[in-house]
């Protein structure tokens, strides 16, 4: 069977670990690139050898031999896009998180159903090599009965300049990031149902750019009795920082995605790339390598790739993406009213953020 052709709609820094990663997976072929901008548009597919691009994201769903359509957009773009690659009949990957409010991860759903193309949600730390380890090892009762687990993912604030505008990205980190954590804790523990949120936040370093948060921690209690702790920051100095650890009854892990990789390297000088976000290369640092391979990107895709080709559940859909989503509205309605919110949880808000910008939004079940 021949390999399953897709389209990119963005440009920018998502869709570069989209294009490379999807160099890897032998069944895929990037036929097209869309993005509003000429100049990135026409810059990428060179770079990537992409034989079509579009400044109209309607002409590459026009063309008839992609299957599916990776989305590497603004947060406020997923729902219009994701609906008409659905009318196109085009198989979707929709980036984290998921939807700008509930109301749009229904639509997008909805349409996807009706279409009978799938939605799959980009959530890559359910495909990172060494947390997909220690998955294994709890699942082989390495640790006992595990009863907390925490997911920690730092670093100095994002690159494009829409994360920091709320009105676009729907929040700060906590929706940035936090989705991260939370599908994470999902996923180790077999996606049990969540019975309650509780979440501090606040604008530490970055209230001069954004209204959004930029450090959160947010505790999500299970209805099998354990607990995730999430710890999310864009206030964090020095690159990303991604850390896993597990508690249980018998043993514990602990897991570092970028130094027990790293190079540990010293330079009075200075050099190129070091890790995502770092600022400086001079003096003590931790050099990463095959970066994305590590966090589990080429992985993910040759999941979704698979999926297209062979009729396959994904392993995280949309469905998956609007249970994140709940929670990430139920995390700001917490931090907004100061208490535990118990879940399910309900809100007609357009932006999760304004349960902690207006706490009265929200209506818990």
């Amino acid at each position: 069977m021949s390999r399953v052709k897709i389209g990119l709609i963005g440009s920018q820094f998502a869709a570069e670990i989209h294009a490379e990663s999807l160099k890897m997976v032998p069944d895929a072929e990037v036929v097209a690139v869309a993005s509003p901008t000429e100049s990135h548009v026409r810059a990428f597919a060179s770079k990537h050898a992409i034989p079509y691009w579009f400044t109209d994201y309607r002409k590459l769903l026009e063309m008839e031999e992609i299957r599916m359509v990776a989305l590497s957009v603004p947060n406020d773009l997923h729902c219009p896009i994701t609906m008409a690659c659905a009318s196109a009949d085009k198989h979707v990957v929709v980036e984290k998180p998921f939807a700008m409010n509930l109301r749009e991860a229904d639509l997008m759903i909805d349409a996807c159903r009706k279409a009978g193309v799938l939605c799959m949600y980009a959530e890559e730390l359910c495909f990172t090599p060494k947390y997909v380890r220690v998955k294994q090892l709890a699942d082989e009762g390495a640790f006992g009965r595990v009863y907390l687990v925490k997911q920690s993912e730092k670093h100095g604030g994002p690159h494009a300049a829409w994360f920091w505008d709320v009105r676009r990205s729907g929040g700060g980190v906590t929706m940035d990031m936090g989705c991260h954590a939370i599908e994470f804790f999902r996923w180790f523990y077999g996606k049990p149902k969540a019975t309650s949120v509780f979440a501090d936040m606040g604008t530490f370093v970055h209230s001069g750019r954004t209204k959004g948060d930029d450090n959160a921690t947010i505790i999500v209690r299970f209805e099998n009795g354990a607990a995730g702790l999430a710890e999310e920051s864009w206030a964090r100095a020095g690159g990303m920082d991604d850390r896993v650890e597990v508690f249980g009854s018998d043993g514990c892990a602990y897991a570092n995605l970028h130094m027990g990789n790293a190079i540990q390297t010293y330079s009075e000088k200075g050099y190129g790339y070091v890790v995502e976000k770092a600022t400086s290369s001079k003096g003590w640092t931790y050099t990463t390598w095959e970066e994305i391979w590590n966090y589990g990107f080429p992985q993910e895709m040759a999941h979704f790739v698979d999926c297209v080709k062979n009729g396959k559940q994904p392993l995280e859909t949309g469905e998956d993406g609007r249970a994140v989503l709940e929670l990430v509205c139920a995390a700001y309605a917490s931090a907004g009213r100061g208490r535990r919110i118990e879940l399910p949880f309900r809100t007609d808000a357009e932006r999760p953020i304004d349960l902690w910008l207006d706490s009265n939004t929200a209506r818990p079940t």
